[in-house]
């Protein structure tokens, strides 16, 4: 499954990269294909995007959306299946997920509990 995601993720980058889809949504923009999960049959491939900077995220995935079969036909014969994988598009939120938890990791709270922490290792 790990294999033919990168295969997917591989080829998907390379149509973004050489601006293949016509759409108003998509003109100028920079996506990128940050994972590619694929279910246990291969039958589905779900695609996590986000645009260069993130904005119009939304916009951009229901673009991707729309063009679902045109893509599916171009990545089709680069990767070496039996059968096309339908690809979905959805928001890649790990960048925002990540960025919260460095947050909670450097809030006040959390710098206070660990210097705590440091304080009672050093009596011992």
């Amino acid at each position: 499954m790990l294999r033919v995601g990168e295969l997917v993720r591989h080829a998907l980058a390379g149509l973004f990269a050489r601006g293949d889809i016509e759409d108003e949504a998509l003109a100028g923009a920079v996506v990128t294909v940050p994972e590619v999960r694929m279910t246990p049959d291969l039958k589905i491939a779900n695609a996590y995007v986000m645009p260069l900077g993130g904005t119009h995220a939304e916009e951009i995935v229901a673009a991707l959306n729309r063009h679902r079969k045109f893509i599916r036909g171009r990545v089709a014969p680069q990767i070496d299946l039996k059968y096309a994988p339908e690809i979905r598009f959805f928001v890649d939120d790990t960048f925002e997920e990540a960025s919260r938890i460095d947050a909670l990791l450097r809030s006040d709270r959390v710098k206070r509990d660990l210097d705590d922490d440091s304080d009672d290792s050093q009596e011992d």
